[in-house]
């Protein structure tokens, strides 16, 4: 046993149990899981093996393998709870589930973490489940899977505490009444399921790369987080071509993140950003990943939208841009995920392949009333406006953007594009949305 250590190897030791807690929890918690098959139990039993070594290390020293330490002890805290029902209670139905453990770990020894299953598909398709709300799916993923605390989910989504603390209750209480499985779809089921897992997973970056609202366009902890269960999701399913595909598509996007605002946080467009800055190693490892998805021939949505990025990756400059080609992959996209956003996206490629007016009248077949309230639709029939003359007209389109998004970086950049839009005013350079 080594000696008390001193504040400075003590925060240390608070660091590296910080560290593991973010690394290891979504395991420690779904071995528990498996065990005590109850969210609410496993977490407390999570939490008092982190406990325990913050009690511990800083006497005993930090163990060489820090993940299976914690691991060992939430196995062994949680088969304990389990033997306590058995003999307080006396339940017939933990006798018998005790007995199947072993069976079903293939007979692990608890202080070999080794040789125990990673349980961590098992718990990322339970909080993805379809049968959840879709704000609750993210809440527990981020939660149980991404170990955030309640505080910190509520801070990434801008959301009250207590709307959080609900969400996350209702959805315990849903896998609880509604007895939702445990477990990795058969086979047969999982092209059903997994689309669930891949939207929950998008669906936190993209509030990172654009958020809704609040003071930041980018928020690079949820585009991090999201990205880190992208790359936990393709470590457990390395052949899936989507999950391949998810995690390229993220790699590219977020390699140019940093390049979005400029050094006081605004709108920098794809246009004016300053290439040499974009990440190149997230580059190399979203064209691998693309790479490894498969071919494009039989590309799934995710795929197809990663191919669209890379051509943004591989352009040298925005006049390098296939913009063409870009079309070409949003109309398969349209062809086998159909969307409102999709054909607006497909529009302003269009516009930028074969002009504005061109643009225009793709944007004419855009459903509107699928999209009402979306500020993209407005911006984009603006910018094409402005680029044809057309100022009075783009004026009108810039106020309806700015008066359907609550980030105030994007409202500063449509006030600044409708003020160079009012009479008197020159017109400024610019392109349309594509940040």
């Amino acid at each position: 046993m080594g000696a008390i250590p001193g504040p400075a190897a003590h925060d240390d030791v608070q660091a590296r149990v910080s560290e593991a807690f973010r690394l290891e929890y979504a395991r420690v918690v779904a071995s528990v899981l498996r065990i005590v098959r109850d969210i609410d139990a496993a977490e407390e039993v999570v939490q008092e093996a982190f406990a325990q070594a913050l009690d511990r290390w800083p006497v005993t020293g930090l163990p060489d393998r820090p993940g299976a330490w914690l691991l060992t002890a939430a196995r062994r805290r949680a088969l304990d709870r389990l033997r306590h029902t058995r003999r307080v209670e006396g339940h017939a139905d933990a006798i018998a589930y005790e007995a199947t453990l072993g069976a079903n770990d293939g007979t692990p020894d608890v202080t070999d973490p080794e040789t125990i299953p990673d349980d961590r598909l098992r718990l990322i398709f339970t909080c993805c489940h379809p049968g959840l709300p879709a704000d609750s799916r993210v809440a527990l993923t981020l939660k149980l899977v991404g170990g955030l605390s309640t505080t910190e989910i509520a801070r990434a989504f801008l959301a009250p505490e207590p709307t959080i603390a609900q969400r996350l209750v209702r959805a315990k209480r849903a896998i609880r009444d509604r007895a939702l499985p445990y477990e990795v779809p058969d086979d047969g089921e999982l092209p059903g399921r997994l689309p669930a897992v891949l939207a929950v997973i998008y669906l936190i970056f993209n509030e990172g790369y654009a958020a809704q609202s609040g003071n930041a366009l980018v928020r690079h902890d949820l585009c991090d987080e999201a990205l880190r269960l992208g790359r936990m999701l393709a470590e457990l399913m390395p052949e899936e071509p989507e999950v391949r595909g998810l995690l390229a598509l993220m790699e590219l996007q977020a390699s140019r993140a940093a390049t979005r605002t400029d050094a006081d946080g605004n709108l920098v467009l794809l246009e004016d950003q300053d290439r040499s800055r974009w990440d190149q190693a997230g580059i190399v490892r979203g064209l691998a990943s693309l790479e490894h998805a498969g071919p494009m021939a039989r590309a799934g949505p995710y795929q197809r939208q990663a191919a669209i990025a890379a051509c943004h990756a591989r352009a040298a400059s925005w006049d390098a841009t296939d913009w063409r080609q870009i079309v070409e992959h949003y109309e398969a996209l349209a062809a086998i995920a159909p969307s409102p956003v999709v054909e607006l996206n497909r529009a302003v490629a269009i516009g930028l392949a074969r002009g504005p007016a061109a643009g225009l009248a793709a944007l004419d077949d855009v459903d509107d009333a699928a999209l009402r309230g979306y500020h993209l639709l407005p911006g984009a029939r603006a910018d094409f406006l402005r680029r044809l003359g057309r100022r009075t007209e783009a004026a009108t389109e810039y106020r309806r953007a700015l008066g359907l998004t609550d980030n105030a970086r994007e409202r500063a950049f449509y006030a600044a594009r409708l003020a160079a839009c009012e009479p008197g005013e020159a017109a400024s350079p610019g392109d349309t949305p594509g940040a």
